[in-house]
């Protein structure tokens, strides 16, 4: 077997699914490979996310919905980087992402980029945007 590493999204209050399915809506060649819900009568609120694996531009990612509550959740420390071909879709991208989220740095020239943005979505997932131009 090939060793391969994947970034995993563990989401609190029942969000993986709504998250996963923003994020699939944003970028091309996206979609869902394979998606598990808690059954009734088992731990965690039935329905949920007990395990997904989705792909966001051919990229593969998982994603849970954690029944307990954690201490800790996301953190920009940690982001998804994100290179875009034109300018239109870094606007398009930060303007989605950053709605009902915040900025963590606006688009702009920063020097080591033409345009470039950084994000946190309304999930508290972390992105950087860039545009090389």
């Amino acid at each position: 077997m090939t060793q391969k590493t994947t970034t995993f999204l563990m989401f609190q209050n029942g969000e993986a699914e709504e998250a996963m399915t923003f994020y699939i809506s944003l970028f091309e060649d996206s979609k869902v490979i394979d998606l598990t819900r808690i059954p009734a009568g088992e731990p965690g609120p039935e329905g949920k996310i007990r395990h997904a694996t989705f792909t966001l531009a051919g990229q593969e990612y998982m994603c849970i919905d954690s029944d307990p509550v954690h201490s800790f959740t996301f953190t920009p420390s940690m982001s998804i980087y994100v290179t875009c071909d034109t300018e239109e879709e870094i606007d398009r991208l930060y303007a989605a992402l950053a709605e009902g989220g915040g900025a963590l740095m606006p688009l702009g020239d920063y020097g080591f980029s033409k345009r470039f943005g950084w994000v946190n979505d309304r999930f508290g997932v972390s992105w950087q945007l860039n545009y090389l131009g």
